[in-house]
């Protein structure tokens, strides 16, 4: 597994929720166009992800399809043992955790005390750190779903056993698992 893996298998999920489904967005051109992730690295990564039993291919639609328990699964238990989070100094940046739009008052937070995403268009500052691929800015600009959920991955990779577990749950939610 790569970090970039679950970057892309949120984003199939992502557009899976969508009424209409185009062949087109589960391209390696489109999921490139729409991640940042190049269209190598995509099939690389979809190939990663059906080996591990956490993607196949739907029989008849032939569109990658996510196995969406067994991410969330690998999501609660591994995600911040394999890909830690380490705040560090402020930054400017897009907010992530429980400050990202659409996540705040999930917990009680110490006002004013934020984590971000570095990016030179960013509008908060806060605790810079690395977001789980170098990607998932560019991603979560252009998809308030991938955003929220890629933030609530942040919670769980960096909040306390509390705080993760409202993120566990809030994700899960969202996952409709």
């Amino acid at each position: 597994m790569k970090s970039q893996d679950i970057l892309l298998l949120l984003k199939l999920i992502s557009l899976h929720r969508h009424d209409e489904v185009l062949s087109e967005w589960f391209s390696a051109r489109g999921l490139a166009a729409t991640t940042g992730i190049s269209k190598t690295e995509v099939n690389a990564s979809l190939n990663r992800s059906i080996a591990v039993g956490l993607a196949k291919y739907d029989r008849h639609t032939q569109l990658p399809k996510v196995n969406i328990s067994a991410l969330y699964g690998f999501i609660a238990s591994g995600l911040r043992y394999v890909f830690p989070a380490k705040p560090t100094a402020l930054a400017r940046g897009l907010l992530t955790g429980f400050a990202a739009p659409g996540l705040e008052g999930l917990v009680a937070s110490v006002q004013g005390e934020y984590y971000v995403w570095p990016d030179a268009e960013g509008q908060s500052r806060g605790q810079a750190i690395s977001p789980l691929y170098k990607t998932a800015v560019f991603a979560a600009k252009q998809d308030e779903w991938l955003y929220q959920v890629m933030a609530l991955i942040d919670a769980i990779r960096l909040g306390s056993a509390r705080e993760a577990a409202v993120a566990k749950a809030e994700l899960k939610r969202r996952l409709a698992i």
